[in-house]
């Protein structure tokens, strides 16, 4: 049984206050890019070396958009490794089984800030501009990146909007983190024994949880099958998002696990956690993997106009987040 959620007192987040003036958002988005640049080139090393899953060969034959790029010309992983390595030691070492308890207890008890679809876009970008007036891609041109390239190969509307607002979940970084260890990076289940799929795996080494009697152990509070609906997944902007659009959006299944498990690359790339599917999961896995290669490939992609294409995504957006009575475009509890 897990433990109840370590709960601190501490102050209710000012949520109009002026973000940058305790977050560094080029900071957290310089993290988020190398832990990019690393799946890239993980991805691209196993199709190359023959290592790949048939699931891995599959999103490149299924994605039309990048079927000319070659993806070993990202940028190189020996240029992210120390900024990687450092984030994930510390992502490790701290993501346990209480601390994953009472990010929900907060999530769920704590004021959150309300602003809609657009606005929160529109919020994000601005953080990133502030931090670096001369970052030359700003938050809304990415998602609108991912969007397009899904739009030009003809997938559902569904999932243009999952492009769109996948990295929306962001905005937890300027609320209530800890830092960027709880943001970012790729996820992973707590409340089992730490599988050798997740990247640096030696680095759980100080993680409580990994001498724990119970944590510590292959299957720990789970069973074989139990379903990932079921599992409690390392606390980050996946995590946070996936219950946001869960409670407040009509997105479909396939949308909600693109957006869960957008980042659990040790299940959908490295072939680890299969001992938790059900029968739900094995569909969820190929939409998964449908999506995985717009979130890392399109940052390439020309610069869309956000302005021009407003009018349609606020079509996507309102029937997905359909508006309340006496709204005209749905408030979200953030």
């Amino acid at each position: 049984m897990a433990p109840a959620a370590v709960l601190e007192h501490t102050e209710q987040p000012n949520i109009n206050e002026n973000f940058n003036d305790h977050r560094d958002g080029l900071a957290l988005e310089a993290t988020s890019d190398a832990v990019d640049e690393v799946n890239v080139l993980k991805a691209a090393m196993r199709v190359k070396n023959g290592n790949a899953t048939k699931e891995e060969v599959d999103i490149y034959e299924k994605s039309q958009f990048d079927s000319e790029k070659d993806k070993t010309q990202f940028r190189q992983y020996e240029d992210a490794c120390d900024r990687v390595k450092n984030f994930y030691r510390e992502q490790h070492e701290k993501q346990t089984v209480a601390y994953n308890l009472k990010a929900r207890n907060d999530f769920k008890s704590k004021t959150r800030a309300e602003m809609t679809i657009w606005q929160a876009m529109e919020k994000l970008n601005e953080l990133i501009d502030e931090s670096d007036p001369d970052t030359s891609l700003s938050q809304i041109e990415h998602l609108l990146q991912s969007a397009e390239a899904i739009r030009r190969d003809g997938k559902p509307q569904w999932f243009q909007l999952v492009g769109l607002v996948h990295d929306l979940g962001k905005l937890l970084f300027f609320y209530d983190a800890r830092g960027q260890w709880d943001v970012v990076g790729d996820t992973f289940p707590v409340g089992c024994r730490f599988d050798e799929s997740i990247i640096y795996p030696g680095t759980f080494e100080n993680n409580p949880d990994s001498k724990d009697p119970i944590y510590s152990t292959k299957y720990g509070i789970y069973t074989p099958g139990c379903g990932l609906d079921n599992v409690m997944l390392s606390w980050g902007h996946d995590e946070y998002l996936y219950h946001i659009c869960k409670d407040q959006s009509t997105l479909p299944d396939e949308a909600l696990a693109m957006i869960r498990y957008h980042s659990f690359y040790p299940w959908h790339s490295a072939g680890g956690y299969k001992w938790m599917m059900n029968e739900k999961d094995e569909q969820m896995f190929k939409a998964v993997k449908a999506f995985n290669p717009y979130d890392l490939y399109s940052k390439s992609d020309g610069l869309p106009d956000a302005q021009e294409l407003k009018k349609y995504y606020m079509g996507l957006i309102n029937t997905y987040f359909p508006p309340r009575e006496g709204e005209t475009e749905r408030v979200i509890r953030w």
